[in-house]
């Protein structure tokens, strides 16, 4: 007998450990072998449940083992390997969350088979949603030349005459000729044809190697980037789980540098990951690695369906792809020898996964390179403080700097508008008399622009004049934002929707106040003054870019390619077009309200602001063109516009870095923030209560530099209509908070309706 170690499919952290199941002598059942990463049928109490092989030769438990249950069916291939249930585990302990939550990143999407218990006491296996696609192809059989057709065979002689031009899909023929079967069926029976099953994938086809694949050219180097390059070659080449920070200006040729050590990694036999943001995978971005590697690269993101996911996964495991490009979920995938991951933009919040288990990327990906001795390499313009801060303390990181751009042009000036001192002159607009005239010059010139508004929407909210009411969402505690399409009122938080009435429900005045301005209003006011102006004409194309505008499958990349296609043009969108873009004829950048994040209750507000100011003005003067920056702000002293404006990164971190040590906050700890969220007000107050009378004692005992604050409402004290209160804990730089508090979160009792979690270096805490 041998036994296996199973983890249920059942996400608790009170069935953490893996329960032990026999097997039969050669480890299979009924035929079959449940090997690591295989899901399986086990019994549990008095009913049956999905469970994951995480150990296939696992030690007799020191029990009867006639009392130890079987494995009944494995219900799955092997999708996941040794290192995956190692990683699973310590994401696990990190993140204080269900084994099962995380051993769930490492399976296919939609590929997890269910039990349904009968009321027999049998149960039955319902089958994933998403499997292989497969094509049934007719090709030509051993009797095709020697077919004669009958007089009434009209559909199978023309099945013969399509077939003799090249293989062809059954599919195509029924579209063609209406139901074959039947003529496709005495065909095959006379050895005329064949039927085929070949893989099929629902992005394409499956790549099989193009011989005469010529890579991409490569760029001359700059000093700084083989400065960059030699250190990371010796980093890959040394596989001692080594950290680089590559701290280079817009432009610097970042991703030349990736792909040169992609190509070192790939000669040395190693799998290749790379991360970017959701919002920076373009087609453009894609492209640079096909371009240099071909058909070995996949692709994963959230805007492909479950079937095109699955594809690439399929793809990966195949081991036929040896780069991967996508999103944080991309570093999960199937990888044969992961050993260089690469994450672009490190300083993104997008990295942070907001769900169980709430892990970042970075966090993970510096784990698996020190664990399985590959390398990480981080690549930002706006390096995050942590990370800059890592370097100075940890001796297996290293900066890497570039500091000019990789065609040797300047970074474009950026001027700051004072909207206060506009206002008092008498503008009224939300676009400032200089920011639309140096647009107009640009347009007239031929070159495109990009105008960044971090609002989508037409309005912040919605006021009466005469009472002051202002339409909330019912479920969060937050305004409607306006929409002037459709003419409704959105909470961007839940996606309640309502029209927006002719007067007030409260006092019923018609005076209903627009105020603020998202990017709907911005799109129609510039449209309006484009269109007025007889020198630009009619024609200027105006691409909005936000969320309402790409929410469509394939609209993100069929805006892009509306701009790039275009002569003259704008571009306006939110947070989504300050990266991953790069247009040789943009030479504007506008950003039109660089205050709205400034206005967020977060320690990181100004670091955010700061970021994305010099993120989108480093789309401006890419190529040969010089480009030019304006910034419209209510704050024009505010220190992160005015270090942004300046390119002077110090004078931002020196006042930044007092502050955050004065307040301790990271990078000087360690935080997390405990999260306690119910349908009613009072019971999740109490809740709060009680868990932090249980966690107190706790974090006093753990010495100096500990501490956790009071329960207190959120900022966003309702969301979805759950009530939300937490509580942060500080701890030392480099202190462990999962192992003193793991205890506590793996033994809490659960109370109805009330829901108690933790978030380990959370990225927000509104």
């Amino acid at each position: 007998m041998r036994f296996a170690s199973v983890t249920l499919d059942i996400p608790a952290t009170s069935l953490d450990d893996a329960f032990t199941y026999a097997l039969p002598d050669d480890g299979c059942v009924d035929g079959t072998p449940a090997l690591i990463g295989c899901a399986v049928v086990v019994p549990f109490g008095k009913r049956h449940v999905i469970g994951f092989v995480t150990d296939d030769k696992a030690e007799a438990p020191a029990i009867d083992p006639s009392k130890i249950k079987s494995v009944e069916k494995v219900v799955s291939e092997s999708f996941f390997d040794e290192r995956a249930v190692v990683t699973a585990k310590y994401l696990a302990k990190h993140c204080i969350a269900p084994l099962s939550s995380c051993i769930r990143l490492f399976t296919p999407p939609a590929a997890i088979p269910k039990v349904v218990e009968g009321p027999d006491g049998h149960y039955e296996i319902v089958r994933p949603s998403v499997s292989a696609a497969d094509d049934r192809w007719v090709v030509k059989g051993p009797n095709f030349e020697r077919f004669v057709a009958r007089k009434n065979a009209a559909k199978q002689s023309s099945i013969v005459a399509a077939l003799s031009k090249g293989d062809l899909r059954a599919v195509e023929l029924s579209l063609e000729y209406g139901s074959v079967a039947s003529a496709l069926s005495s065909l095959e029976k006379s050895g005329v044809i064949s039927i085929e099953h070949r893989r099929r994938m629902r992005m394409g086809d499956m790549p099989e190697g193009d011989k005469n694949f010529v890579p991409s050219a490569k760029p001359k180097l700059t000093a700084g980037q083989s400065l960059a390059l030699d250190a990371i070659s010796e980093g890959i080449h040394a596989q001692e789980g080594r950290v680089f920070l590559l701290d280079g200006v817009t432009g610097s040729g970042k991703t030349e540098v990736y792909l040169r050590a992609i190509e070192e990694a790939l000669s040395m036999g190693m799998d290749a990951c790379v991360l970017v943001p959701e919002i920076s995978l373009t087609p453009q971005t894609v492209a640079r690695f096909r371009g240099r590697f071909g058909d070995v690269v996949a692709v994963i993101h959230s805007a492909m369906s479950q079937g095109e996911r699955f594809d690439q996964w399929d793809f990966i495991k195949s081991g036929r792809a040896r780069v991967v490009v996508g999103a944080r979920s991309a570093l999960f995938a199937p990888f044969g020898n992961l050993g260089l991951v690469v994450i672009d933009e490190e300083h993104e919040y997008s990295y942070k996964q907001d769900q169980a288990p709430r892990y970042h990327s970075r966090d993970v990906a510096t784990w698996m390179m020190d664990r399985f001795k590959g390398m990480l390499i981080l690549g930002s313009a706006t390096p995050s403080l942590e990370s800059l801060h890592r370097c100075q303390t940890d001796g297996s990181w290293q900066r890497l700097v570039l500091s000019e751009r990789a065609n040797k042009k300047p970074l474009p000036p950026i001027e700051v508008i004072d909207m206060t001192a506009e206002f008092k002159g008498g503008l009224r607009s939300m676009y400032s008399k200089r920011l639309l005239f140096a647009l107009k010059q640009e347009l007239l010139a031929g070159n495109k622009a990009v105008l960044l508004l971090n609002q989508r929407g037409f309005a912040n909210f919605v006021m009466c004049r005469e009472c002051g009411y202002v339409p909330m969402c019912p479920s969060c505690s937050t305004s409607l934002t306006y929409h002037e399409y459709g003419k409704r009122l959105t909470c961007h938080h839940c996606n309640h929707q309502e029209h927006l009435l002719a007067a007030c429900p409260q006092c019923g005045s018609p005076y209903l106040m627009k105020y603020g301005f998202g990017t709907q209003q911005a799109e129609i006011y510039l449209r309006s003054w484009l269109d007025a102006d007889s020198n630009l004409g009619s024609g200027i194309p105006l691409i909005r870019m936000d969320a309402d505008t790409t929410s469509a499958k394939g609209a993100h990349q069929k805006l892009l390619g509306q701009f790039a296609d275009a002569g003259a043009a704008v571009l306006l969108g939110t947070q989504m077009i300050a990266k991953g873009l790069d247009f040789e004829k943009v030479t504007l950048v506008g950003v039109i309200n660089a205050d709205t994040q400034l206005k967020l209750p977060d320690f990181r507000a100004g670091e955010r602001t700061y970021s994305l100011i010099l993120q989108v003005a480093g789309r401006a003067g890419r190529a040969d063109l010089p480009g030019k920056v304006y910034v419209q702000t209510y704050r024009a002293n505010e220190r992160a516009i005015v270090a942004a404006s300046t390119y002077n990164r110090e004078l931002f971190m020196d006042e930044e870095l007092k502050m955050r040590s004065i307040l301790n906050y990271p990078p000087y700890c360690v935080m997390a923030n405990v999260l306690v969220w119910g349908s009613s007000q009072s019971k999740t107050a109490s809740v709060a209560q009680s868990a932090y009378a249980d966690l107190e004692p706790i974090i006093d005992g753990m010495g100096e530099g500990w501490s956790i604050s009071m329960p207190c409402p959120c900022v966003l004290a309702k969301v979805r209509g759950a009530y939300r209160y937490h509580m942060l804990i500080k701890a030392p730089y480099s202190a462990d908070i999962s192992s003193a508090v793991i205890g506590y979160f793996k033994e809490k009792k659960t109370v109805e309706d009330v829901n108690v979690t933790i978030d380990i270096n959370p990225i927000d805490i509104l």
